[in-house]
């Protein structure tokens, strides 16, 4: 009988070592430097690529597919057994004390971007795949661990891995929790728009800037502004700063004052884990006299969206047993005098609430702003039974590996590519009771953490495709 702990553990130098070559490539979405041969940029082309030079050393079949998505496949058969990770990350972003892309392990933690999402985990499946290969087991069900390079964003590689690619059999997604995942919210974003000013004033909001991306709680925000007396709007601030979460600061450039705001970035699942640089900002805003347009812009963050993850301002709250809170997340705040405003509102939906419901109520509450909303993305909840053999057969490996007779599966607001899959779910690689900093700055996972990822992900390959 393997002793897969034992034998995951002879990896760990060159697990580290290509986790290291992972984590130095910037691979978050650059649609600036997009082309015909890197269209989600080179970047995600580039740690796809690097999986696979991992798995052609190692002896796999590989495959890549207009470098947007590619696969690593063991076995044969039509059928087969997915495991679907991702290659990109979300932008480092700023309050980092070591580089974000340099591995750093100290004290048994691996920091850095994407050692946690979903570098890290997807290295740790890889290996659990490279264990049965080198332990000359072969599956009676082919298994394919597909990499996609746009899960934090659209999804693009892995759309078209499903448009080109047979379905699978089954699967899981390495980029969420421990025990596992077997019910997924709905994901829909909107955006609010707002009219730029129709004449300029002396007192004016001239720009409002704030969030990286939609799923990402801002950790950072700035406004610019044109006041009567700077000096005076500079004091109100800092008494602002000091009895807020946030910390800030405000500077006098020519005839316009500079705001900056640093909150907490989190990931936008669950914003009560994070500090909304953003919505804090707009708290301070609303005191200023400012034009009719600005005001609109931000007394709709302030009056509706501010420290509010559940939408309660918006007659939003909403409960499932199964599934558990509605919650939203004010991921991108723009504004300009010119040409206007943009407000992303993500919301992770339960059972029994519709889009349509939802957007519902943003168009009455953005209405007297005179301003209008539209969907951007949504996708559907996503439930696989308790009872399924796939969640029966990983929750069996996880609790024999780990001990914890009494775990059980869970609902998440994350949304995995699992959710792809009929029968999918997300497994891994967040232990319970483990800090999770994924899109926070200094990313980490620890180590142990990760082998032992590594050695369930091994065992439950070959229980659910013996």
């Amino acid at each position: 009988m393997t002793d897969w702990k034992a034998t995951a553990a002879k990896y760990q130098d060159q697990y580290l070592a290509d986790l290291k070559q992972l984590v130095a490539i910037d691979s978050s979405r650059d649609v600036e430097n997009q082309t015909d041969e890197f269209p989600l940029g080179p970047g995600p082309a580039k740690a796809l690529n690097q999986f696979l030079t991992f798995a052609d050393r190692d002896g796999f079949t590989t495959k890549n597919i207009d470098n947007v998505v590619g696969y690593i496949e063991y076995g044969t058969g039509d059928d087969y057994f997915a495991i679907l990770g991702h290659a990109d990350t979300v932008p480092a972003g700023n309050g980092w004390d070591t580089n974000p892309f340099e591995l750093l392990v100290e004290e048994g933690q691996a920091i850095g971007r994407g050692t946690s999402d979903d570098k890290g985990p997807a290295l740790s499946a890889y290996y659990g795949l490279r264990i049965l290969k080198d332990l000359g087991i072969e599956p009676k069900l082919k298994i394919r661990l597909i990499i996609g390079t746009d899960e934090e964003t659209n999804w693009t590689g892995m759309n078209r891995y499903f448009e080109t690619e047979p379905a699978p059999k089954a699967g899981f997604s390495p980029d969420a929790e421990f025990p596992l995942i077997n019910g997924e919210k709905g994901n829909v974003t909107f955006e609010t728009h707002f009219d730029g000013a129709s004449a300029i004033a002396e007192q004016q909001l001239l720009s409002f800037n704030a969030g990286l991306k939609e799923n990402m709680v801002p950790r950072d925000a700035e406004a610019f502004v044109t006041m009567e007396d700077p000096d005076t709007v500079i004091q109100q601030f800092d008494t602002f700063i000091g009895a807020s979460p946030v910390s800030g600061s405000a500077s006098i450039v020519g005839k316009q004052v500079h705001f900056e705001v640093v909150g907490k970035a989190a990931h936008g699942m669950e914003p009560r884990n994070g500090i909304n640089a953003g919505t804090y900002l707009a708290m301070f805003l609303k005191q200023l006299p400012l034009d009719q347009a600005g005001t609109n812009f931000i007394r709709f963050i302030t009056n509706n969206l501010h420290d509010d993850s559940r939408a309660e301002q918006l007659g939003l709250q909403f409960h499932d047993d199964v599934m558990g809170d509605l919650t939203m997340n004010v991921g991108l705040m723009t504004y300009d005098a010119e040409t206007g405003g943009v407000i992303n509102t993500n919301f992770r939906y339960p059972k029994g609430i519709e889009p349509a419901t939802i957007q519902q109520h943003l168009e009455q509450a953005a209405g007297p702003y005179q301003a209008s909303v539209t969907q951007v993305s949504n996708m559907e909840p996503h439930f696989v039974p308790a009872d399924d053999p796939l969640v029966t057969d990983l929750m069996a490996v996880y609790r024999e590996q780990t001990g914890q007779a009494a775990a059980k599966p869970e609902v998440v607001g994350g949304g995995t590519f699992a959710r792809l899959m009929e029968h999918g779910v997300a497994f891994g690689a967040l232990f319970p009771g483990a800090t999770d900093t994924m899109h926070q700055a200094n990313e980490f996972q620890p180590v142990s953490d990760l082998m032992l990822a590594m050695s369930i992900y091994a065992q439950a390959i070959f229980t659910v495709t013996k």
